[in-house]
C-alpha cells in the first residue's frame, strides 16, 4: 500500500511506507518482536501489527475458539505475515495455524530469523511450504523490497539459500 503524492511544480513522488502486518513468533520472542518493529520504524515504514505482543497482552484465558477467531481476523486484515523464526518456534502449534490461516488469505508470508540464530534452526513445518520469503536478521533492509514482492531466500546468517520448495504463485 503506497500513497503517492505528486508536487505540481517539481513533478517530485514521494512513498508512505504504510505496511499492515501480523508477527506471528513464539511468545518467549515477544523482544525480538519490539526490535524488529523498531528496526522497520528506523527504515522509514509505519507498522501497523495486529498480531498479540506484549504491547497488547491482557490477562485473560479466552477459549480455544476465540484464539482462532481472533488470530483469523487479524491475519486476515494485514497485507504481509511475517513468522519470526527463532529456536523454538517450529514447535509453538499456534505459529502453524497462523501461517496457515495467512496461507488461505493468499497473504505475502515471510520469514525473519531472530538476531542469533544458528543456521540449524528447524523451521515451522507451514513456513517451509508457503513462504514467500525467508531472510536473516542482518537483512531486515532488505525487507523493503521483500515487502514490495520481491522474492528472497537466505540462511540465518543472511547468506543466499535455495527455497525449500518451488511455488508458482496465481493471482487472480
Amino acid at each position: 500500500q503506497y500513497l503517492l503524492l505528486l508536487h505540481s511544480k517539481n513533478s517530485i513522488m514521494r512513498r508512505s511506507k504504510v505496511k499492515n502486518i501480523f508477527i506471528s513468533h513464539y511468545h518467549k520472542d515477544d523482544a525480538n518482536v519490539q526490535q524488529l518493529k523498531k528496526r522497520l520504524r528506523n527504515i522509514g515504514y509505519d507498522v501497523r501489527n495486529s498480531s498479540v505482543d506484549s504491547t497488547k497482552y491482557q490477562n485473560i484465558k479466552p477459549s480455544t475458539k476465540f484464539i482462532q477467531r481472533h488470530l483469523s481476523r487479524c491475519v486476515r486484515w494485514s497485507g504481509t505475515f511475517i513468522c519470526l523464526i527463532g529456536e523454538k518456534t517450529h514447535s509453538r502449534p499456534w505459529v502453524n495455524y497462523e501461517i496457515n490461516q495467512a496461507h488461505k488469505f493468499g497473504k505475502k508470508i515471510v520469514g525473519i530469523y531472530k538476531h542469533g540464530c544458528s543456521d540449524n534452526v528447524e523451521l515451522p513445518k507451514a513456513l517451509k511450504k508457503y513462504s514467500n520469503s525467508i531472510i536473516g536478521w542482518n537483512s531486515l533492509d532488505k525487507l523493503g523490497n521483500v515487502l514490495d514482492g520481491k522474492p528472497m531466500y537466505e540462511s540465518p546468517s543472511s547468506t543466499p539459500a535455495s527455497p525449500i520448495y518451488s511455488i508458482t504463485r496465481v493471482h487472480c
